[in-house]
């Protein structure tokens, strides 16, 4: 596109509004109107320039106020749908069977609809971080398209204007002074009194100050930028993990989403509050409650497996440190952090069983299952054995006639089993749980006793990796700058210029805060007999009133 030649010989780029140099207005719309938009000093943006090419369109695009808004918009609410069912990161199970069986159980049909659109992770979903990725692009290109014009057109101001340009200022007065060169002095003293950058160029001058406070909402940006990309990041392997594992007493597990790294639990220790010691604090609670809690940790022994060690392999472990994991008080390696969360007292771990005759009560053997790992088969003797056919660790009753178990976790376990005797080589089929028997293929001969269960606690740990923390702080430090820079400070801006017939103009703009640039105004006019000024845009609200009168 063609560039504008000023009439003041100032070659401004295609789109600008004011001359760069001068100030006059370079179009018929422009010198209409009464005020001048002083936004962006009149200069070209991008986005109101050019609309040809593919990237002239998406430029266009994101560059809106408007796209940038309802992007937001979006965000929230799929942020909101979000929260209608419990994410994935909360539901006890851990395989997609698992996870969809609970969202069906426990929701029905719209718990089903809900995890196969993809809402039950919603936040790490590909169009989800997609808006997030949109909107750091909107705030990128639309302060590009901005901060770029104004930073040329404040960087190359003059401070010679043109008559136009002053009097379409909001602060404007015009008139007859006596010795106006010296009121010009005087002005120029008491402005730099009162921390104004001060420019003179002959009859003319510029008084400037709080520029740096156009940049507030550019700084806001850049913060939100890193901010945005810091959550994004989160979706990346390696960048952030938060994983929720169980771990019993005398157990040794993977921990999720590390390099090798093995956990063991060594001992539960959970402290309570008695009366007698905390009778002050804590009595009238403890009467109503029952128990408060003390201390509730987990002393644990951290492993690393050889490279390319995975979950189950627990071969050739190196010991790495102990450590005493408590509220508040995690276990930290690797950038890993391991947080005490939760806990269950009590835990089924195993239930001892002893195949017996019901009618002379003899006994084949006993054996012990282990209700985190049941073997399929129990040998007792040469001829006597127990299959465990299905496993129901959580009963809850029967649909259908099919058994039905609502979690893995040992809370009321049951078992469907093949007991093999001399005398019933084929076996016979039985349905055990506790403190009840059925026998769904007919009455049977034997029977599996119950003799007793073993339990132990159970810790719940929080697993927890944020490599994009520093970046979130960083962001977040940026834009608190940026809101502080563009809310407590303003540009003020005045002009003071004698003309070639003697009347000295004065006129002034801010950014926001009227009233501060007109008590600058008032005190400097005091000092040095400057023509009387008029807020431009009360007169048009006056008239506009008496208009409507």
């Amino acid at each position: 596109m063609d560039k504008i030649v000023c009439t003041c010989g100032n070659v401004n780029p295609a789109g600008t509004l004011l001359c760069e140099s001068c100030g006059r207005p370079l179009n018929k719309e422009t010198a209409e109107k009464k005020l001048v938009d002083m936004r962006y000093e009149g200069s070209a943006r991008r986005s109101q320039t050019y609309n040809k090419t593919i990237i002239d369109k998406v430029w266009n695009f994101f560059s809106s106020v408007k796209v940038g808004v309802w992007l937001i918009v979006l965000i929230l609410v799929a942020a909101s749908i979000g929260t209608i069912l419990p994410q994935v990161f909360y539901v006890p199970a851990t395989t997609e069977e698992d996870i969809a069986a609970y969202y069906e159980r426990i929701y029905g049909t719209f718990g089903t609809l809900y995890y196969k659109l993809g809402l039950s992770d919603l936040y790490s979903s590909w169009w989800f971080q997609g808006l997030i990725g949109m909107l750091g692009i909107s705030l990128i290109i639309a302060s590009l398209d901005r901060v770029i014009p104004l930073y040329k057109s404040l960087k190359k101001q003059k401070t010679k204007r043109h008559f136009s340009f002053l009097k379409r200022q909001r602060i404007y007065g015009i008139g007859n002074i006596e010795n106006g060169e010296e009121s010009i002095k005087k002005a120029e003293e008491k402005l730099k009194t009162m921390r104004y950058n001060v420019k003179r160029e002959g009859n003319a001058l510029l008084a400037e100050r709080g520029r740096f406070s156009r940049w507030g909402p550019y700084i806001n940006h850049l913060g939100l930028i890193l901010f945005l990309f810091g959550v994004m990041l989160r979706a990346l392997p390696g960048f952030y993990v938060d994983e929720t594992m169980w771990l019993r007493e005398g157990e040794t597990l993977y921990i999720p989403k590390t390099e090798g790294y093995f956990l063991e639990s060594k001992e539960f220790i959970y402290e309570t509050y008695s009366k007698e010691e905390s009778e002050e604090v804590f009595g009238d609670a403890i009467d109503r409650v029952g128990t408060i809690a003390k201390n509730y940790q987990t002393n644990v022994v951290l492993h690393k497996g050889p490279e390319g060690a995975v979950a189950g392999h627990l071969d050739d472990l190196t010991f790495e440190k102990e450590a005493a994991i408590q509220v508040n008080k995690p276990l930290k390696f690797d950038n890993f952090s391991v947080f005490q969360m939760d806990f269950r007292l009590d835990e089924l771990a195993s239930m001892t069983f002893q195949l017996q005759d019901k009618e002379t009560a003899e006994s084949f053997g006993e054996f012990t299952i282990n209700l985190a790992d049941p073997k399929p088969v129990y040998e007792l003797s040469d001829d006597a054995k127990v299959e465990i056919l299905d496993y129901y660790a959580d009963f809850t009753g029967f649909e259908d006639g099919v058994p039905q178990s609502q979690s893995p976790l040992p809370n009321n376990p049951a078992f469907l089993v093949k007991m093999y005797t001399p005398e019933f080589p084929k076996g016979e089929t039985s349905f055990v749980m506790i403190k009840e028997t059925l026998e769904p293929l007919g009455e049977n001969q034997h029977k599996l006793a119950f003799q007793s269960v073993e339990t132990r606690d159970v810790s719940g740990l929080t697993v927890r990796k944020d490599l994009t923390l520093p970046i979130l702080m960083l962001g977040g430090l940026i834009f608190m700058i940026g809101v502080a820079q563009g809310s407590y400070w303003n540009h003020r801006r005045i002009w003071i210029q004698q003309l070639e017939d003697g009347q000295v103009v004065v006129a002034a703009h801010t950014n926001k805060n009227w009233l501060s640039i007109k008590k600058d105004m008032d005190a400097v006019s005091e000092v040095a007999n400057l023509p009387k000024y008029e807020d431009q845009q009360d007169e048009d609200s006056k008239a506009e009133k008496e208009e409507g009168v």
